[in-house]
């Protein structure tokens, strides 16, 4: 594999930044825009940003995004390799090393010297190894991730709620070395006359990847159980679509109750969009009565502040991440437990209490437009400052 030049000398404090997917991943998502969205916020007058991860098909091998060079070279497991090299190579001008565990890892505490380390997890995974991996590499990947989480417990660490940080915290991890930098959004909140009106059958929708743990599968099964009580719902799938998921997952559930799947356009229960325009997709969240969210585990949950802040609130799973994204349930509705019939019952409460839809309404706007990535970038800023300080 053919290594990049030397660095060059350079008066501004250097940062490298490792993941094994970056923004233009064929598979890039939440993780991949957060760390994009940080890492291009950071003030090119004191910092330089190298960032490389794995190179998956046509993505140029290096280019600058946003005043981020990008490096990309070999598959998930020899970048590993790249990245050790490079550091090698280059470690006399390399200031600070930004490891992103998003399941995969560089195992930077047995190469980079402590003081130069920042960890940065979105997320533990915890319960998903079992969803995703059948026995016994379900139960193993489970175990290891413990394991290995803790060779990192000495770090500086970013991370993006509170639930993730609680976790870590569980671990033996230092609370006081711990930053949260929260997910953002890019675009400005819509004002109250922007929202469009919701649909007259009401439409939930879901945002997001075709996952097991995403609860895609929930979410179909509830518009059976209200169809069942007579309660007239439509389900809007928005997302890069898998086949293999709809017909594994999804048509079974869908002829189970008797409802049909169909493609945009169709009069179907449960409606298939498909990749959208981010203009269309916030039209859609704002049309739909709420979002929902039935992921058992998430940093955060992009798709539930995007929905608050044009008029949608959202039904949720009470797991790590999601409930932050909806503060605890104040600024959403939390389900009590994590099955199809809690979620059920939620879905039935937004269209069935009208009064109490409109607090959720209200309260999740507030809350999610406090999530702005223009306001994460002075948490940015104090954040390197402050390790910048204690080091030089």
């Amino acid at each position: 594999m053919k290594y990049h030049d030397l660095l060059k000398r350079d008066s501004r404090i250097t940062i490298m930044a490792l993941s094994w997917r970056d923004i233009k991943s064929p598979t890039a998502g939440g993780a991949e825009v957060h760390t994009h969205e940080m890492l291009r916020r950071i003030d090119r007058s004191s910092y330089r940003v190298i960032h490389i991860a794995a190179r998956y098909g046509r993505e140029k091998e290096s280019e600058m995004i946003d005043g981020v060079q990008y490096i990309r070279k070999g598959n998930p497991v020899s970048v590993i390799w790249y990245a050790f090299f490079y550091y090698q190579r280059n470690r006399k001008n390399i200031d600070f090393v930004i490891d992103q565990c998003n399941t995969h890892r560089f195992f930077t505490p047995l190469w980079v010297p402590q003081k130069k380390r920042i960890f940065y997890i979105h997320q533990l995974t915890r319960e998903i190894w079992e969803i995703n991996l059948k026995f016994p590499w379900g139960k193993i990947g489970r175990y290891l991730e413990n394991t290995l989480l803790k060779l990192n417990k000495r770090d500086i660490v970013i991370t993006v709620s509170a639930s993730t940080k609680a976790e870590l915290i569980e671990l033996g991890y230092d609370a006081a070395k711990i930053t949260i930098i929260p997910n953002g959004i890019s675009f400005i909140p819509w004002q109250k006359d922007q929202w469009l009106d919701k649909e007259q059958v009401p439409a939930f929708i879901y945002v997001g990847r075709y996952a097991a743990y995403k609860g895609i599968d929930a979410a179909v099964e509830s518009i059976g159980l209200l169809k069942q009580k007579g309660i007239k719902a439509k389900l809007w799938i928005l997302g890069k679509t898998d086949q293999e998921y709809i017909k594994k997952q999804l048509l079974p559930v869908c002829g189970k109750y008797g409802i049909k799947l169909g493609k945009r356009g169709s009069a179907s229960e449960i409606i298939i969009w498909g990749y959208v325009s981010e203009q269309e997709k916030l039209e859609l969240l704002s049309r739909a009565k709420a979002l929902v969210f039935p992921s058992v585990r998430e940093g955060w949950g992009i798709p539930v502040t995007e929905a608050g802040v044009v008029g949608t609130p959202s039904v949720v799973f009470d797991s790590p991440g999601v409930r932050d994204a909806v503060d605890g349930g104040n600024a959403g509705y939390l389900c009590r437990k994590n099955h199809v019939k809690a979620l059920a019952e939620e879905m039935e409460r937004v269209l069935l209490d009208k009064e109490l839809y409109e607090q959720k309404r209200e309260l999740a706007y507030a809350f999610s437009c406090q999530f702005l990535w223009e306001e994460n970038t002075k948490k940015i800023e104090l954040f390197l400052d402050g390790i910048s300080r204690s080091q030089f």
